[in-house]
This record gives C-alpha cells, sequence and structure tokens, in this order.
C-alpha cells in the first residue's frame, strides 16, 4: 500500500503508518463533522444479481485498448522488471513463430488480437459505478504481461500489491518473472488502482498549522479530502467494479486474483460482489475480511510488530553475539537499544521506522536491522549534532565492517535517502501549503465504519504504551476517527463464494497472523496455508515446495489442499541453518532448507517493499 506523505516540522514524533495492506497505521472509525454528510459513499447494494459492468458502462465497453510499450512506472525497478519481462515474452514468441511455420493453425495470440510482451493501456471508467451515466469518468492504467499460450491456458490473473492505494501497474510483469512456471498459463494483468499513479489522482491539499498538533494536523487532512469531489468514488467497491470492466475489455469470462496485503481485502470484496467472474483466488498476507472495516487489521499491526521485533529479531542478536557482541540475552539487548535511543527520540524513531521495522516485513532485512540495534545499543543516537548528521552517521556505522550482502547494503542506503528526505519535508513552515494523495485513507477510512469515540483511541494508544512499547510511538488518532461511512462489504454467500488460497506467515508484522486466520475460517471455500517461524510480508513465491507446491497446483488445476489448514515450517533466517522456535510452535520440527532467491523473486520483494513501505507516517 503506499499512503501518501506527510511533511512534517522538527520536533514531532515519527508516526509510521504501516504497510501491506497493508501499510497503515492503527485503528478507527469515522466522526461525521457537520456539512460532511455529502462526502458519504453510497452504501453497497445487497442484490441477488451480480452487476453487469459491461451495460453499465454503457459505449465505455467499446472504447478500444490502445497499446504501448511507453508505460508510466514510477520506479526504477518497475521498469527494470517490465524491460526483463518484455524480453523474456519476445524471445519465447519468436520461438514459438519459428516452432509454427510447420503447423496450418496458428497458436492463440498470433493473430495479434493481445500482442505478447509487457504492454500498457489507459482506459476510461465511469467515475460511479453506481450511476454510471452521470457523465463524469475517470482514467485507470493497466499493463498486461503476455506471453506463448502453452496448452490449459487459464485466462488473465489480476494482481494487487497492497496499500490501500498503492501502484500496482507493474505487477504484471513482476508476477510473470517470479513465477514463470504459472506465466504462459496466465495472462497476468498489474493495474493502479483509482487515485493512484498513472491513474486519476485523489489529490488533497491543507495548510499547515502555526502550532503543530496531531490531531489537528489529522482534522486538516481530513477536511482537505472532504473538499475534493472525487474523494468518495476512491473505495474498494469502485476499484472492484473497475476490475470486472478490465474483464469485460480484455474479453474474458472470469478472472483469477492475486492479492497481497491490503489486495486481499480488495479481492475478497470483488469474490464477494461478482462470484461467478472469480476463477481462482489467492490471498497473500491476509488481512481480516470478516470484521466489517479494516480497523481490526490495524488494531493488531503494532502488536504483531512488537511480536516480532522482540522474540525473533532481539533473539537472532543475542543467538549471534559472537558476531554483535551485545550480549546474549534478548532482554538486556533491548535495555541497551532503548538507552541508547530506542524509539522514543526523533533520531530513534527515524532509526525504527527506515532500518529496522522493515526487516519484520521482510527477513532478509534481519543482518542490517540488527546492526542498526546494535550500533544504537553501542554508541547511542543521543551525541550533539543534528538529527540529519546523527542520521548519517548511523548508516555509515550499519555499513562499515563486513556482515551486509549486497542486497542488504542496497537497502540500508535506499533507507538512509528516505529518511533524509523524510526529514527534509518536515522543515514545512507553519501555515504552508501541502498536497497529498488521499487515496490510502480514503480507502480504509470509507470501506467501513471505525470508532468514532476520542475515549477510545487514548485507552487505545495506552495499551500500546503497555503491551507494543517500541512501536507506540509511531500511532496516533487515526483520521477514520472523523469519516463517516456507510459503505461495508457484502457478506460472501457460501453458496456462489469461490474457491481461494490464504498464504500466511505466523510472524507477519504488517497483517497479524489472527487476523488471516479469523479471514480463514469465516470465508466460505477457503484453505490456508501457514508458515511456522516465518516473518515475511508477502509468501509467494517462497521457494520450498511445501509452500508453493500447494499454491502452484490449486493456479493450475483448481485442485486445493484436503485440509482446511495447513502447515509449513519457515526457512532459516539469513547465516544461519536450522529453524529457532517463536512463539506457539503451529507444525511439528522439520528440516526446511533457506530458499534460493531467483532474480524474479527478488524483483517482487523489491516491488513489495515499494507498494507497502513499512516507513509511512500517520496523522
Amino acid at each position: 500500500m503506499t499512503p501518501h506523505t506527510n511533511s512534517r516540522r522538527p520536533g514531532r514524533r515519527v508516526r509510521i503508518l504501516a504497510s501491506t495492506m497493508v501499510a497503515g497505521a492503527l485503528v478507527a472509525t469515522a466522526l461525521t463533522t457537520a456539512g460532511n454528510s455529502a462526502a458519504a459513499p453510497r452504501p453497497s447494494a445487497r442484490v441477488a444479481a451480480e452487476p453487469d459492468t459491461k451495460r453499465l458502462s454503457g459505449d465505455l465497453a467499446d472504447q478500444p485498448l490502445n497499446w504501448t510499450k511507453e508505460c508510466p512506472f514510477s520506479s526504477e525497478v518497475a521498469k527494470r522488471a517490465a524491460e526483463k519481462a518484455d524480453g523474456i515474452a519476445e524471445a519465447a514468441a519468436a520461438s514459438a513463430r519459428k516452432n509454427a511455420k510447420n503447423r496450418s493453425a496458428k497458436t492463440r495470440g498470433e493473430t495479434g488480437e493481445h500482442p505478447r510482451g509487457i504492454w500498457c493501456a489507459t482506459i476510461e471508467v465511469p467515475r460511479d459505478w453506481h450511476d454510471p451515466d452521470d457523465g463524469n469518468t475517470i482514467e485507470v492504467t493497466l499493463q498486461l504481461a503476455r506471453t506463448v499460450t502453452e496448452p490449459g491456458h487459464q485466462g488473465i490473473a489480476l494482481v494487487n500489491p497492497g496499500g490501500p492505494g498503492s501502484e500496482g501497474l507493474s505487477w504484471g510483469s513482476g508476477m510473470a518473472l517470479a513465477a514463470p512456471e504459472l506465466w504462459g498459463k496466465y495472462d497476468f494483468v498489474g493495474f493502479d488502482p483509482r487515485g493512484v499513479g498513472g491513474s486519476t489522482p485523489l489529490s488533497c491539499t491543507f495548510t499547515v498549522p502555526d502550532e503543530w498538533d496531531d490531531d489537528e494536523v489529522t482534522r486538516r487532512q481530513y477536511e482537505a479530502c472532504q473538499n475534493n469531489p472525487l474523494t468518495k468514488y476512491i473505495t474498494t467497491e469502485q476499484t472492484a467494479y473497475d476490475m470486472d470492466f478490465i474483464r469485460v475489455l480484455l474479453g474474458q469470462a472470469k478472472t483469477s486474483y492475486i492479492g497481497y496485503s491490503y489486495g486481499t481485502w480488495l479481492g475478497t470484496w470483488y469474490a464477494a460482489t461478482f462470484p461467478s467472474k472469480t476463477h481462482r483466488m489467492l490471498l497473500d498476507s491476509a488481512t481480516d475480511t470478516t470484521s466489517g472495516s479494516l480497523q481490526r487489521t490495524w488494531d493488531l499491526q503494532p502488536i504483531a510488530r512488537e511480536r516480532q521485533f522482540q522474540d525473533a529479531l532481539l533473539a537472532y542478536i543475542a543467538r549471534h553475539n559472537d558476531v554483535y557482541k551485545l550480549g546474549t540475552d534478548p532482554a538486556g539487548i533491548r535495555a541497551k537499544w532503548e538507552a541508547g535511543g530506542g524509539s522514543e527520540t526523533v533520531e530513534g524513531q527515524f532509526s525504527m521506522a527506515y532500518f529496522i521495522i522493515p526487516a519484520t516485513y521482510d527477513t532478509s532485512l534481519y543482518p542490517s536491522a540488527a546492526k542498526a540495534i546494535v550500533e544504537i545499543g553501542k554508541k547511542g543516537l543521543k551525541a550533539p549534532g543534528s538529527t540529519v548528521t546523527k542520521i548519517e552517521n548511523l548508516a555509515q556505522r550499519i555499513l562499515a565492517g563486513s556482515g551486509l550482502n549486497a542486497d542488504q547494503r542496497a537497502f540500508v542506503n535506499e533507507a538512509k535517502t528516505e529518511a533524509l528526505a523524510e526529514l527534509k519535508q518536515r522543515q514545512a513552515a507553519a501555515g504552508a501549503t501541502e498536497t497529498f494523495n488521499g487515496t490510502f485513507d480514503a480507502i480504509r477510512c470509507q470501506d467501513g465504519q471505525w470508532n468514532q469515540d476520542p475515549a477510545h483511541w487514548e485507552k487505545w494508544k495506552q495499551h500500546l504504551e503497555r503491551e507494543a512499547s517500541s512501536m507506540a510511538p509511531f500511532y496516533s488518532t487515526p483520521m477514520c476517527s472523523f469519516w463517516k461511512t456507510g459503505l461495508e462489504m457484502p457478506a460472501p454467500d457460501a453458496a456462489t463464494f469461490p474457491t481461494a488460497l490464504i498464504a500466511q506467515s505466523e510472524l507477519d508484522g504488517a497483517t497479524a497472523y489472527e487476523g488471516a486466520l479469523d479471514a480463514a475460517q469465516g470465508l466460505p471455500g477457503v484453505k490456508m496455508i501457514s508458515v511456522d517461524n516465518e516473518g515475511s510480508h508477502g509468501l509467494f513465491p517462497y521457494g520450498t515446495p511445501c509452500v508453493d507446491g500447494p499454491i502452484e497446483k490449486y493456479l493450475l488445476t483448481g485442485e486445493q489442499p484436503t485440509q482446511h489448514f495447513n502447515v509449513c515450517q519457515g526457512a532459516p533466517l539469513p547465516n544461519e541453518t536450522e529453524v529457532f522456535e517463536v512463539g506457539e510452535r503451529l507444525v511439528p520440527s522439520a528440516k526446511a532448507e533457506r530458499p534460493e532467491v531467483t532474480e524474479g523473486m527478488k524483483v517482487l520483494r523489491d516491488l513489495l517493499r515499494e507498494a507497502n513501505p513499512s516507513h509511512q507516517y500517520s496523522k
């Protein structure tokens, strides 16, 4: 998920927005202010018949798809993924043409209906699918990753990386590279959901108050988004209709779907609305889709982060005292880290947000996070100097010496650059006018009612101080506590809801295991694959037969695992050869080799990190 970035003034506490979904931060409900009733989206219709997006769209259903290689990617990772996948597709197409010379019939796609390779297009969709004839339309960009078609082709699979509000355009080519055994059986489709990226954006402008107050800034940002007439149409419900319209324009009877983080919420909403149009569905790192809103998913997030930080990451440092030399007791290591700056000082919050918490989303970063904790524990962050100087110095200390591979070192340099950019943004003067993308809050606040009682949020923050003290400084009263909504996800019908798989790591720091478990128990026709002692956010492809095997089998054949709940052992952490038990054992201990990370898996991991940044800031 890529929520907006808020400028900050010096002295304010850094507020992490969490990712995945899953990107976000807390829990909340909505409080309506006078005059804002027009911003409430239309309640979801609960009718027996599925919506017919082709009929609803009218003449828009006849629009041409003008495919182009000029895709509006926002990052170098996305561009490289498209170029790599396009090269593979072109080579495969050339081979297919050569093999087809002696055949009388051309293979599917040789007619140019959808040319092979990586292509992008921009489509028009109704701004409001509940009133498509009002004359207002917006744009949605999509990417088609099409390659040589093999026997048993399954059609299209839409892919969403999370957010809410993350750009997903590059996820057609990203998934094609990461799961080549599925490419050829599926044409993967990535898209920028309405409100972000190359699609029509949701921009909100507010004025920085003379005296900074988190709650006042949140209120001003909320009011700024209410002033944009597009806001009430930036919801998961509207995006689900867009997805079905993409299916229509691509001439497909059904679509499969792969969603990560918040993408699991989006996929569930789509399947509940268009069950007969849903083929197969992978929900990876799942939100709690049974709770009526996204509030519980963010409620659980700081607890899940704290759990992995304390029980897994600090224990990892303690096991490697020969390397880190900060002691063999996780509690003692934490005490030294807290004494050196922890997450209470501004510098500590920035180091936590940019160098440490990302490892609770991607365990391949444990070595760099460990070095950050160790350096703070040894030398601290309280020496004289500016925050910029302290962050630069800490990054140098993390990178000094050996122990980090090229990917980890690249991450530290990237994190330092992002942290310094955020520090610069915090210099915004009182009275300055700032504009941000409001998609993240518009979706999570309008997709179901959050708690509106201010006393609830004060108690919640006190709870975090007790139960998740290292994460508590990053959470404040959310914008959703000001937002009134009548929207609600349609209840899945057990008679029509399609089959699906949930993949979930036990220690996920963004979408907690408890929420995924509730989704697996509450959604009809769903089976779950859990990975014991794993903390990464976003699993497939994981690299082990136990995890990837049943997922690939399901996506290729529709056959689910026999058992409702299935457990695989996580792979060893970096620089380790065995798996250490964290928390409750989900499965009897079994040896699991650390999977080899392919180039495609690395691309997908980088894209997932971009889509669900763990250092986003709340209001």
